[in-house]
């Protein structure tokens, strides 16, 4: 049987103006994110192990923002996690969005460690898109998907249509959905009421809010709270251990952090990327960080970077080399401050 294919309109389909109104928001095709799924009577306990933050306490209606560090405290991938209600009899799941990049190297790495824990651990083949909406869309968007969305950050509902999850957002309301090829058919006319918008504008939207994404060129690089997971409800520091625990534990207690995550931006269309070095002009001869994330546009560059406090204080920060592209900061919709001791 060929392949059901989904096809996204390259604009605001041209309906009639009914009740709900048209378009009703924006789409994003998130082919750079992966969706793996762990199933077993030991998925939620086995996970709970090796990440970041608490997944044991939290509810299908409540996803996680986590980290997976290696045994020095440096993130390997990060990724948002969700326990999905199941049948009495059936063995618990856990969902997990992640870069797209890193999730054979990961679930390999994961994998190693299950020894004799009941569970297994694969790529599902889930598709991921990014919904955009105003609150003035909100109604005539619920109306036509057939129930109310979550609009309170990492709030997820699981519905006929799939799993959607509420994304930080400093405009509007945004969700992850989450959906089998034969739900995104099914709901074919909500897709055909939004319109399709490109994958780095989604991208830029998590940049603006602060939501950093490990992938394969800035592995083995930063800590959690570099990338400020501690400051978005990405990391506990009761639940137990995990690999890394104990370096990611003392740079919080001790307040040894001297490097966060700034967002900025650089004026036009550039060739920077992930991983490339961040300088402070006043000390050219050693970097004072490296860039997280970047999404690029006709216009701007937008990005998320690590940088020392007092790089960021002194501002006139260069991108790839001392005299490189100047990048502008630009404000988090959080309070950076230094770890707590």
């Amino acid at each position: 049987m060929p392949p059901i294919l989904i096809h996204l309109p390259t604009q605001a389909p041209s309906h009639p103006q009914q009740d709900t109104g048209y378009p009703l928001g924006q789409i994003h095709a998130l082919t750079d994110l992966c969706v793996f799924q762990a199933t077993g009577i030991d998925a939620i306990s086995f996970l709970q192990g090796q990440i970041t933050n608490d997944i044991a306490g939290a509810t299908s209606a409540q996803s996680r923002l986590a980290g997976y560090c290696t045994a020095q405290g440096r993130l390997l991938a990060t990724m948002i996690l969700n326990t999905p209600t199941v049948s009495t009899g059936q063995d618990p799941v856990v969902l997990g969005l992640i870069r797209q990049d890193l999730t054979a190297s990961v679930l390999k790495r994961l994998n190693m460690f299950v020894l004799r824990a009941k569970v297994k651990l694969a790529p599902s083949e889930l598709k991921v898109y990014g919904v955009k909406t105003t609150n003035e869309q909100l109604p005539g968007l619920q109306k036509l998907l057939g129930t109310s969305l979550p609009t309170a950050t990492w709030e997820t509902i699981h519905s006929e249509s799939g799993m959607w999850i509420c994304a930080p957002s400093v405009k509007g309301l945004r969700w992850w959905w989450v959906a089998t090829e034969t739900q995104l058919n099914s709901h074919q006319r909500l897709i055909d009421a939004c319109e399709s918008r490109p994958t780095d504008e989604w991208n830029a939207q998590d940049i603006e809010s602060g939501l950093p994404w490990i992938d394969s060129t800035v592995q083995d690089l930063f800590i959690p709270q570099t990338v400020n997971l501690d400051l978005i409800n990405g990391v506990s520091f009761t639940k137990g251990c995990y690999p890394g625990q104990e370096i990611v534990a003392r740079s919080h207690y001790r307040g040894t952090l001297k490097k966060r995550m700034a967002r900025g931006h650089v004026e036009g269309a550039t060739q920077l990327k992930p991983g490339v070095d961040i300088f402070d002009n006043r000390q050219p001869d050693q970097p004072c960080g490296r860039i997280i994330n970047i999404a690029h546009s006709a216009n701007v560059t937008s990005l998320l970077f690590e940088i020392t406090f007092e790089a960021m204080d002194h501002n006139v920060i260069r991108a790839g080399t001392p005299e490189g592209l100047q990048i502008a900061l630009d404000t988090l919709p959080y309070e950076l401050q230094p770890s707590k001791s």
